[in-house]
């Protein structure tokens, strides 16, 4: 997981370095979008597969995909199409990663294999997919600012150390057991997506994961570049590695903070998003090194409060044959985020009034809006668990 999340991740603080070579920021923020293309249809078909065929079966093939996009990423600099596939190929192996991979790693962290505190396993997947994000973009931003062949070996990197784990995730146990008959489409059908507390605690929480993200590490640096002088690509990158590392770290605090019933990890996941898109606001007006990194980091600490209390309610909301579908949905939704810069992006261009400063303020103010959003669900849907027929019945009308 640790190894796919730094594939996917490392394209990030290359943003600078690809328009620099000629592509426009529209092509550039389009590519950053691109792996959702494969990221969301692996989310929503590889999770429900996995619960009816086994994590196994689902899971071993994602690391070698993973280097297939890799190694095109890596000769396809000079191909918007190939760079396009590349990302393609990214985006389906994390998106097996994130759905079959991450129910993996809860269902090892539970009894008979591990005894452990409830809640830990959330944390084991999304502390390995973070701390993935983080150092792959990092070190990708170093060796293209200062190394040899700098549209080739960040890429290069990930493809052997990704090597170990391919071969490694092998001995791990399969944990679910394959169940025949029934259609395959009744599968895709995920029930607990209409549990009322997914609908009003869950999705107003999920696109802001990585759209705050992805305003930390693609719309401030590139607001920001033409004022640093010689090392851009490796800002993109410490500011990547400012955002996600403090994410990795609020990811911890957040698990304390969670309380099965209650709303208190979402309200303050929210409460984050909102603070940080406005020092986003603020930053994108003054465009100084300090307050772009301090949103970075504010950002930061919303993207890992909001992944740990979106997976912690999708635990307890999830049956017990649901759970990697379940993920799965929550989140293609988290991925919508990453459509915010190119979204931005044409918003500014078609309409000057709207600039960057403005449009992120709108982002602060609409994250208010969820914070009175999930209250409202939280008096509608006090408890928690797998929905009831009643409730199935009700949501379906």
């Amino acid at each position: 997981m640790f190894a796919i999340a730094w594939g996917g991740n490392e394209f990030t603080p290359l943003l600078v370095m690809y328009k620099s070579h000629g592509l426009s920021a529209a092509a550039v923020d389009f590519l950053l979008f691109a792996y959702v293309v494969g990221i969301v249809p692996a989310l929503l078909v590889g999770g429900p597969l996995s619960d009816r065929y086994g994590r196994r079966a689902l899971m071993l093939p994602a690391p070698f995909i993973a280097m297939l996009g890799s190694l095109i990423l890596a000769f396809g600099a000079s191909s918007f199409s190939l760079l396009f596939a590349g990302r393609v190929c990214s985006g389906i192996a994390l998106g097996l990663t994130m759905a079959v991979g991450s129910s993996w790693v809860k269902e090892l962290s539970d009894a008979p294999y591990d005894r452990v505190a409830d809640g830990v396993g959330a944390r084991r997947g999304a502390m390995s997919l973070t701390a993935g994000f983080s150092l792959g973009a990092a070190l990708a931003g170093v060796l293209a600012q200062w190394a040899p062949w700098p549209t080739h070996l960040a890429y290069l990197v990930n493809v052997a150390i990704t090597i170990p784990g391919a071969v490694l995730q092998f001995s791990a146990p399969e944990t679910v057991t394959a169940r025949a008959g029934g259609r395959l489409r009744d599968d895709l059908r995920i029930p607990a997506a209409r549990h009322r507390r997914f609908l009003l605690v869950v999705l107003p929480v999920a696109p802001w994961v990585f759209g705050v993200a992805a305003c930390a590490y693609a719309v401030l640096p590139t607001l920001i570049a033409p004022r640093l002088h010689g090392d851009p690509i490796a800002f993109s990158a410490l500011a990547c590695m400012v955002c996600l590392g403090c994410g990795l770290g609020a990811q911890s605090v957040a698990r304390r903070l969670d309380k099965p019933g209650t709303i208190r990890a979402a309200v303050v996941a929210l409460t984050l998003v909102a603070v940080g898109m406005a020092l986003a606001s603020v930053a994108a007006g003054s465009l100084t090194v300090p307050l772009v990194l301090l949103a970075a980091l504010v950002l930061g600490a919303a993207y890992g409060t909001a992944l740990i209390a979106g997976l912690q309610e999708i635990g307890r909301i999830a049956g017990p044959t649901d759970l990697a579908g379940l993920t799965a949905v929550f989140y293609g939704l988290t991925y919508i985020g990453f459509a915010v810069p190119v979204v931005l992006t044409l918003l500014n261009a078609t309409m000057p009034a709207l600039t960057f400063p403005v449009l992120l303020g709108i982002g602060a103010a609409a994250a208010v809006v969820c914070i009175g959003v999930v209250a409202f669900g939280a008096r509608r849907t006090p408890l928690t668990g797998p929905p009831t027929a009643v409730e199935e019945t009700t949501a379906a009308h």
